[in-house]
């Protein structure tokens, strides 16, 4: 039980971390904020958020091969599915925003510009689609938890 708890919390304080590193991306990808320490930042911001990423999908890869329920039972469970793909799609989505940020972190220590107002606004629907996928994921466990 004792290892249980422990895959549980850390699963929870990996999802708590993934949407705050989210939310300041979200938060600072705007046009009118855009400069060179924000550039900065983002690019950070999306490297914290991928390894947080990597450590949620650990943790609950964990939770699933060394849990008390075991792979069969999560396995045997539609909305383990449902959450699972809308974790993967949440991945891809971010794909295009990391590579953005890289590139503009890159064009910004080669030649000092800053994105263009349009850029900056595409990718940030792309991080505000994956910050709107994210609470459906909360919904489902929520669902989930209480027996569906």
């Amino acid at each position: 039980m004792t290892l249980e708890a422990v895959l549980a919390a850390l699963h929870l304080l990996a999802i708590l971390t993934l949407v705050v590193f989210l939310t300041s991306e979200a938060a600072l990808c705007r046009s009118e904020w855009m400069s060179p320490a924000v550039v900065k930042r983002l690019a950070r911001l999306d490297l914290i958020y991928g390894i947080t990423a990597v450590v949620l999908l650990a943790t609950g890869l964990a939770r699933l091969y060394l849990g008390v329920k075991g792979l069969s039972w999560y396995v045997s469970q539609p909305l383990f599915h449902i959450k699972i793909t809308l974790f993967v799609l949440m991945g891809l989505i971010s794909i295009k925003p990391t590579l953005t940020f890289r590139r503009w972190l890159k064009v910004l220590n080669s030649t000092g510009a800053l994105p263009g107002e349009a850029e900056v606004r595409s990718t940030r629907r792309w991080v505000m689609v994956q910050s709107h996928i994210l609470p459906v994921v909360a919904v489902i466990a929520v669902f989930w938890a209480r027996g569906w």
